[in-house]
């Protein structure tokens, strides 16, 4: 699971993967004018891990991850240039973006533009994904009449069916609307999944309020269609991000500050690509396993190991509650809380699972 952080320049991209990853890239370096693209995979914070490895005490925690890239080393990007070339073929890679918008005044720092605008910042990279996707599905259009003029009697119907769907998708982007915003059966999101389709990703919003203390209630009430919004204090979350944990508590009580913003960046990023999570535990190892949102109990074996899936008999699973209330597997077996679950269960998040399996 990888997330592209995206961005008009000067906008706090580099902060905020410094802040997520604890990764201390330099800010506001000159332009090399080639893409660089960094990597940083980051656990995601769930206190229902911590509680679970409290519990068993295991020699091993693992958490959940995602993975964030920054893109680096251009000043074009989504200002200048549109999307083109090696940026547009990364971009297309990923499975969502954080765009983060400049919220804070800086006469330190140029802009792309006279004035700090976030809503327009925010349209403006929307405007060069709905754009980007309408030549493509235009493209893809005309290749479909070439294949209607070549195509024998009995597979035209067939290829207007995607002629139809390709026209309605047109119709969203020419009135503005990002491809997430649709309305798809699950068989029309397959197929042009393999399309990458930019404004059918899911997008996470971050305004970044710098270091100055102002409200964002002005910027928040922006409601943007078919994404998530949050705010932060880039430079701040960075400067947390680095310390160690003993003086990261610290500052964090003197600011009277329950947990730095960045861990609900990451959080709210791995919701957004549409997964959840599942539990396996014992004293080697506690770990969280990432699935679909709507996965059945084989496709989650099938996270652990491959032969789990294939030999898959049944599921032990406690609800992670359960287990939390009742303190051991003694006793949410003795409370009838452990259920026995066949092939078609939908995990749910959180559940506690052991996979029985042939194989």
């Amino acid at each position: 699971m990888r997330l592209g952080i995206i961005g008009l320049p000067n906008s706090g991209k580099t902060t905020l993967f410094n802040a997520l990853t604890g990764n201390r890239r330099e800010t506001g370096a000159v332009s090399s004018g080639k893409l660089e693209v960094f990597n940083g995979a980051v656990s995601v914070p769930d206190e229902r891990v911590d509680k679970l490895s409290a519990m068993y005490q295991p020699k091993k925690t693992i958490y959940a991850s995602v993975t964030f890239s920054d893109f680096g080393g251009v000043d074009k990007g989504f200002s200048e240039g549109g999307l083109a070339g090696q940026f547009k073929n990364e971009m297309a890679q990923v499975d969502g973006f954080v765009h983060v918008v400049r919220a804070f005044e800086d006469d330190g720092i140029p802009h792309p533009y006279v004035s700090i605008d976030p809503k327009r910042d925010v349209e403006i990279v929307d405007g060069e994904f709905i754009l980007s996707d309408l030549i493509a599905v235009e493209k893809r259009l005309e290749r479909l009449q070439e294949e209607i003029r070549r195509a024998k009697k009995v597979d035209v119907d067939k290829i207007n069916e995607e002629v139809a769907f390709m026209e309605r998708l047109k119709a969203a982007l020419e009135n503005e609307t990002p491809l997430r915003g649709m309305d798809m059966s699950e068989e029309e999101e397959k197929q042009i999944r393999g399309f990458g389709f930019f404004s059918q990703k899911p997008l996470l919003i971050v305004f970044n309020m710098g270091e100055a203390v102002r409200a964002p209630e002005d910027i928040m009430a922006y409601t943007h269609r078919h994404s998530r919004l949050v705010s932060l204090q880039g430079k701040i979350e960075e400067e947390i991000s680095q310390l160690d944990t003993a003086d990261q508590e610290v500052f964090l009580e003197e600011y009277g500050i329950s947990e730095p913003s960045y861990k609900r960046v990451i959080r709210l990023s791995y919701e957004l690509l549409g997964v959840q999570s599942f539990f396996t535990v014992g004293k080697d190892e506690v770990r969280a396993w990432t699935i679909p949102v709507g996965a059945t109990a084989p496709e989650a074996a099938s996270v652990i190991h491959t032969d789990l899936q294939k030999g898959f008999v049944r599921a032990e699973v406690t609800p992670y509650q359960d287990l939390l209330a009742l303190g051991s597997e003694a006793a949410v077996k003795d409370a009838g809380k452990m259920r026995l679950e066949g092939k078609t269960y939908i995990v749910q998040d959180g559940d506690i699972m052991h996979i029985r399996s042939s194989k």
